[in-house]
């Protein structure tokens, strides 16, 4: 078992993860122009989810969006003026939830947002930072606008990307777990 750290900034100092997946630097780049022209095309919706879900247990709803509906709706998104319906509206693509809309975010804006999962908010809950659902199974908006703050504030800290501390989370926590992640 992995150290086991006095708490979150303790950890971030000592493991910090500053290197890209050799697999997603590259997507991250391709999708550099999406905050530029506002919006994302179903070929790229459709890359990011299999990126974030690779079971592809919901690929047949990610495919049934048509590419009207993922345009407007990333650019409901991205043009939103807070975080919450920013999320919202990228959970309204059939087959979103909020760990894949996270997700969305994160690949177009790495510096200021990072993904949630059941790994980053389970650590979160073993370090005492949230004190509500500490198995992460039914992630929500609430969940998402917690886990921002927190790791905005680390980030800004740490003088690194948000996506930086995200990964450092993920990777902590995937080194310490004994347990199933799913029963």
């Amino acid at each position: 078992m992995e150290k086991r750290f006095p708490d979150i900034p303790s950890l971030l100092s000592a493991c910090m993860v500053h290197n890209e997946y050799p697999d997603t630097a590259p997507l991250i780049t391709s999708l550099s122009h999406v905050r530029k022209v506002g919006f994302f095309t179903h070929s790229e919706f459709l890359t990011m989810c299999k990126w974030k879900e690779q079971r592809e247990r919901r690929r047949q709803n990610w495919i049934s969006n048509t590419e009207d509906e993922v345009q407007m709706l990333s650019a409901r998104a991205l043009g939103a003026s807070d975080e919450a319906r920013r999320i919202l509206h990228l959970c309204r693509l059939r087959g979103v939830g909020i760990p894949v809309a996270s997700a969305f975010l994160t690949l177009v804006n790495p510096e200021h947002y990072g993904v949630i999962d059941i790994r980053v908010w389970q650590l979160l809950a073993l370090y005492n930072e949230v004190d509500y659902d500490p198995d992460g199974r039914t992630l929500q908006v609430l969940h998402w606008l917690d886990y921002l703050d927190k790791i905005r504030l680390w980030a800004s800290e740490q003088k690194v990307s948000v996506r930086a501390i995200e990964r450092t989370l993920f990777q902590h926590h995937r080194d310490i777990q004994t347990e199933r992640l799913y029963p």
